[in-house]
């Protein structure tokens, strides 16, 4: 996407054309899954249709293995409809900030008022087992970008709604919470970078999701996010890390993780 766009324009074209090719009016709740979490959105109701991400305006086919690359429609009670992003852009992918946030901008052209976002992320408190889910209370953009521009003064006090947070804990009330830390990547953290995160308040680290809640908080959708701790932040364990241990974190955890993603799914 250009920076010269108009992200809104683009972002109202591809809405257009995703409800268009899925067969509904409009779209109600959003969730857009991250690494480790695509599986667990198997077999969660009734699919109406799904589209290649790629296809649609503005979008482009995930880089990362393990992402997806569809949208997914599935029918909720009640004549709602839930989208499934399976896959988003990273901003390691140097595509910029409105490419990274196009999804959110677009689900919220699609009339959805709430946004389930979910991550793969290495864990700060060492009573996180890789394979845990953790609700994000609030976070810390080191990307040094912001989706963004000119005098647009969002209110992020509540990035994170404390009443969707209420709403997931009635549905696995073991959940805890932490403040996730979005660095810039693609490298992971160094151990130094880690505990720099931790000094400041961070429990969570990880290269998504904080751009993409404050594009939502702007286009006034309600945010729940959600990080699945697939490793100990480097330097925690001693251990190296990678993208495969990552992978096989999430599909330990597919069992919680479908649990939690239906029960959402009923109360969103």
């Amino acid at each position: 996407m250009s920076e010269h766009t108009d992200p809104a324009a683009v972002a109202r074209e591809a809405a257009t054309a995703l409800t268009a090719r899925l067969g509904v009016g409009r779209l109600d709740v959003a969730l857009v899954l991250g690494s480790g979490w695509s599986q667990a959105a198997e077999g969660l109701g009734e699919v109406i249709a799904e589209c290649p991400l790629g296809e649609l305006p503005g979008f482009s086919a995930p880089v990362v293995a393990g992402h997806g690359g569809v949208v997914r429609a599935l029918r909720l009670p009640g004549e709602r409809v839930a989208a499934l992003f399976t896959g988003r852009t990273h901003f390691y992918e140097g595509k910029g900030a409105a490419a990274v946030v196009h999804g959110v901008r677009t689900a919220a052209a699609a009339g959805a008022t709430r946004l389930v976002l979910t991550n793969g992320c290495g864990g700060l408190d060492p009573a996180w087992r890789p394979g845990t889910p953790v609700l994000i209370a609030d976070h810390i953009n080191l990307t040094g970008a912001t989706p963004l521009h000119g005098p647009t003064f969002v209110d992020l006090t509540d990035a994170y709604s404390p009443a969707l947070r209420a709403l997931a804990r009635g549905i696995d009330p073991s959940l805890d919470e932490g403040v996730y830390v979005q660095f810039r990547g693609p490298q992971y953290e160094t151990p130094a970078e880690v505990r720099m995160a931790g000094i400041l308040g961070g429990s969570l680290v990880g290269m998504s999701t904080a751009l993409e809640c404050i594009a939502a908080r702007e286009a006034g959708l309600e945010v729940l996010g959600i990080s699945l701790v697939t490793n100990a932040a480097a330097g925690m364990s001693g251990e190296p890390l990678s993208h495969a241990e990552v992978l096989e974190a999430g599909r330990a955890a597919v069992p919680r993780l479908r649990r939690l993603l239906a029960g959402l799914l009923e109360v969103l």
